[in-house]
């Protein structure tokens, strides 16, 4: 049987402003706005929750994939670009997601578990798939040792194809 989730998101002032405060099914609350620049937002805008989206996801696979390998790193960020179409509705017409990684991993290990997060394990990751571009990379720092950079997977309408 399928799994439903549900949001309910209240608009905070319906007649000058642009902030929902969306609460999900699991008790938290995410406020999101689209004020226009300049102004005051009270959060990332729906589309930039997009992307932090992809990036929690993904970084949770990866992390959990790489402790699992016995691979320790020191630190974890993942940097998300999205190129938006200059019509409405703007969507993303292509995305790149870069795994940067310090420690003590093998560039095997961190190549392997970034290509089932993207290709396996990561909702998000496959959902934007279906529209679009995203490609999938990392930037891996080890101390005393060349930093190694490369990507990793591109997936999208088309399938992954790797490099």
């Amino acid at each position: 049987m399928p799994e439903t989730t549900s949001v309910l998101a209240t608009f905070g002032d319906p007649v000058e402003g642009t902030r929902v405060d969306a609460a999900t099914a699991s008790g938290f609350t995410i406020t999101l706005d689209s004020a226009a620049a300049g102004t005051s937002r009270g959060g990332p805008s729906p589309t930039e929750s997009v992307l932090a989206a992809l990036a929690g996801c993904t970084s949770m696979d990866v992390a959990s994939i790489l402790r699992k390998k016995r691979q320790r790193a020191t630190s974890y960020q993942i940097a998300v670009s999205g190129e938006r179409s200059d019509e409405h509705p703007r969507v993303y017409t292509r995305i790149v997601v870069e795994h940067r990684v310090a420690g003590d991993v093998e560039p095997e290990a961190l190549r392997r578990s970034i290509e089932l997060s993207a290709t396996s394990y990561c909702p998000v990751s496959a959902m934007l798939s279906r529209g679009m571009t995203v490609e999938h990379r990392y930037r891996l720092l080890r101390e005393g040792r060349d930093d190694v950079t490369a990507l990793v997977v591109t997936t999208g309408p088309q399938g992954s194809q790797l490099p």
